[in-house]
């Protein structure tokens, strides 16, 4: 056993050197490695300059496409311009840590340059779109706004209403022809295209970042449980035959289970149809079915043990992704804004009477005692009774106090309709 051990430790140490070395040489070669993804970016914008716009700038003023062709070339050309941008942020870093001196570089670094100083990165966020970037201000005629103005002054006294001017036209039909007008203008146009396309973008990097938010933690859970954590636990605990349960509870579960394979080899002797319980092949049975018992459970208590370091991992990850995008970020919450506050006072009541009645509702304490077991289980921790009802005995009521005083002084204000429609429904 001692010898087992030291083998394994042996080979343990070996696998971090070597795992260490690796480390080391994707580290000494970072900055080749991003300056030489930054120069295939440059050289696919070089590419497409010289296939499709005449070696000039991907503009629309060089080369004349349609609206869609165009969308298509931005989107490719943004893409690599984002590559350009991080890869020579990832170099710059490295590049002061690391030493290197390589005349090749140079040659790429100018290369990049060209791209850089053409599209203008360095001052620019890279991400703007190309609508933005090509926003012009709107033309407004100041006569207009100055009758749009006059229109409300209906309570200067040297203005007569519109309804006591009897050879005029009314003040709601006039704004009403005004606004048909403002509707006709060329600047209407291109400021819907303009909102529509911001919108769009807006809603793409919204989903997308909702995507990560979800994939990127369940993989890393994942990928981190199966290939890092439990690994080098099993090579820890080794077939320790002290170390099976982790809890009394699983043990209760293993001695449960053993009690009643022994009850059904009982059943089958009284049946006269197997030998007694004390004959040598019934206990060589009982041996075999408690080996087999214990290595389910030492399997069990691996991966309870392996999720709680993968968990930890996962909620690492998941805190690098939240630090690392505050824009998207920001346009998410612009985006759940909008649909939150674009649904009916009828939607908006239900979805808020569904949300109470799940988490602080009369059934809910079902509910919190379901998730709370589960939840001890994964992690491989006795599920205590005394401790989850005193969960369910304070928490979904601070969490319904909290709710309620939301209610009472935002919601308000923010929607009395749709707390109005709340109270009908509650009623």
């Amino acid at each position: 056993m001692k010898n087992s051990f030291t083998r394994t430790a042996e080979l343990l140490r070996q696998n971090i050197k070597e795992y260490l070395r690796s480390l080391n040489r994707w580290f000494s070669d970072t900055p080749e490695r991003a300056l030489l993804e930054a120069y295939q970016a440059a050289e696919r914008i070089k590419n497409i300059e010289i296939e499709h716009f005449d070696g000039k700038k991907i503009s629309s003023q060089s080369v004349k496409y349609t609206e869609n062709v165009m969308s298509y070339w931005q989107v490719y050309l943004n893409k690599n311009l984002t590559i350009i941008k991080l890869r020579l942020a990832e170099f710059q870093l490295s590049r002061g840590i690391v030493n290197i001196s390589n005349s090749v570089l140079l040659d790429k670094l100018k290369v990049i340059d060209e791209v850089v100083e053409k599209y203008a990165i360095k001052d620019k966020p890279i991400n703007n779109t190309p609508v933005l970037s090509t926003y012009q201000p709107l033309k407004i005629n100041q006569n207009k706004i100055q009758n749009q103005l006059n229109l409300f002054k209906i309570n200067d006294p040297q203005v007569q209403p519109p309804t006591q001017n009897p050879g005029g036209v009314p003040s709601s039909i006039g704004r009403k022809i005004n606004r048909i007008q403002a509707d006709f203008t060329p600047q209407t146009e291109e400021e819907f295209l303009r909102n529509y396309r911001i919108s769009k973008s807006r809603t793409i990097i919204a989903l997308r970042f909702l995507i990560i938010l979800i994939i990127v933690p369940l993989l890393s859970q994942y990928l981190s449980k199966e290939f890092l954590v439990t690994p080098i636990l099993e090579r820890v605990r080794g077939d320790n035959v002290t170390k099976v349960f982790i809890n009394s509870d699983m043990e209760k579960e293993a001695l449960h289970e053993l009690h009643n394979f022994q009850e059904e080899l009982r059943f089958e002797y009284l049946l006269n149809q197997a030998p007694a319980i004390s004959s040598e092949p019934i206990q060589e049975k009982i041996k075999n079915k408690a080996i087999e018992i214990s290595e389910e459970f030492r399997r069990k208590s691996n991966g309870n043990i392996s999720n709680v370091f993968a968990d930890l991992i996962s909620l690492f990850s998941f805190g690098i992704v939240i630090a690392v995008s505050k824009r998207e970020i920001l346009i998410l919450k612009s985006f759940m804004d909008t649909i939150v506050y674009g649904l009916s006072d009828s939607a908006k009541a239900f979805l808020i009477i569904l949300f109470t009645d799940i988490f602080v509702g009369f059934h809910s304490p079902d509910g919190w005692e379901v998730l709370l077991a589960g939840s001890a289980e994964h992690l491989g921790l006795p599920a205590s009774r005394n401790v989850i009802f005193f969960f369910i005995a304070t928490f979904p009521v601070i969490l319904n106090t909290i709710f309620k005083y939301w209610i009472f002084r935002y919601l308000s204000r923010l929607s009395p309709s749709a707390l109005a429609t709340l109270k009908e429904m509650d009623e």
